[in-house]
């Protein structure tokens, strides 16, 4: 209970500090990055796209494995809120010593953002919460809640860049016999998009966060290039890199996935 109240507290002294750094008509981002700055309206309103996407890899011969990714990403704007809706899933089996296939990689993660527009262009506060349930990450599952500033500094025909940050809970199940806490408290969420279209059709998207706790500091950046095969379907590149500072035993702080899917955008 106390730790809610405090970062309630911390919640509300951020958000103040917040309004009153971003008051100005041009902040230090916009002056620096983009010169040009185009203020954001969201003229397409109501508006909601959504798009899934399917991977599939199969090996044989010294090393048999086989494996699926499926994702799923919505965006939702209306006149006062924009939220961000995301959900993956990763499974794998592998076997490279003959005695049958086992089970190597099983996660689900999903996570969502809700924006609330203020009356400036570009400027909102936010409401964010995920969860993950990794089976060989040495958690049962593991979620977070964050709230606080949130902001589309720039938006036009070829590219457009947003971020957040605010305080935070994150929330920790460990497997058994695990008994010590990593990361279960108070965070600090930071994150932020860049995305970038051509005329071809072709886009590339680079996400960064991070979540940083008295304990633990847990970081996601994700690399990704598109490009239109026809009509509604693409093909995508990604690259993802997940890094904490403090993992429980036997477990790898740095992980990486490099895939390639197929993408089709429903609406």
């Amino acid at each position: 209970m106390l730790n809610l109240t405090k970062l309630f507290c911390a919640a509300c002294c951020l958000l103040s500090i917040s309004t009153a750094v971003f008051a100005a008509d041009r902040d230090l981002i916009q002056t620096l990055y983009h010169a040009d700055f185009t203020p954001d309206t969201d003229d397409e309103v109501p508006r909601f796209s959504l798009n899934g996407e399917l991977g599939i890899l199969s090996n044989t011969g010294n090393t048999s494995a086989a494996s699926i990714k499926a994702g799923i990403n919505a965006d939702h704007e209306t006149e006062n809120w924009s939220s961000l809706y995301f959900a993956e899933m990763l499974y794998q089996e592998s076997n490279t010593d003959g005695t049958g296939r086992e089970v190597s990689a099983k996660r689900f993660y999903g996570s969502a953002q809700f924006d609330y527009k203020l009356n400036q262009p570009g400027r909102r506060l936010f409401m964010y919460g995920d969860y993950e349930d990794d089976s060989f990450s040495g958690y049962d599952h593991r979620a977070s809640l964050a709230a606080g500033w949130s902001q589309r500094v720039w938006r036009d025909e070829v590219s457009e860049f947003r971020y957040s940050v605010g305080p935070g809970y994150s929330f920790v199940e460990l497997e058994e016999p695990l008994d010590e806490d990593i990361n279960d408290g108070v965070i600090v969420r930071a994150s932020a998009e860049y995305k970038y279209h051509w005329a071809s059709g072709a886009n590339l998207r680079q996400f960064v966060s991070t979540e940083a706790g008295d304990e633990n500091t847990k970081s996601r950046s994700e690399t990704s290039l598109s490009a239109n095969v026809f009509g509604s379907l693409a093909m995508k590149l990604s690259f993802i890199l997940n890094h904490e500072t403090d993992t429980t035993e036997d477990v790898d702080g740095l992980s990486t996935e490099t895939s390639v899917a197929l993408v089709y955008q429903f609406f």
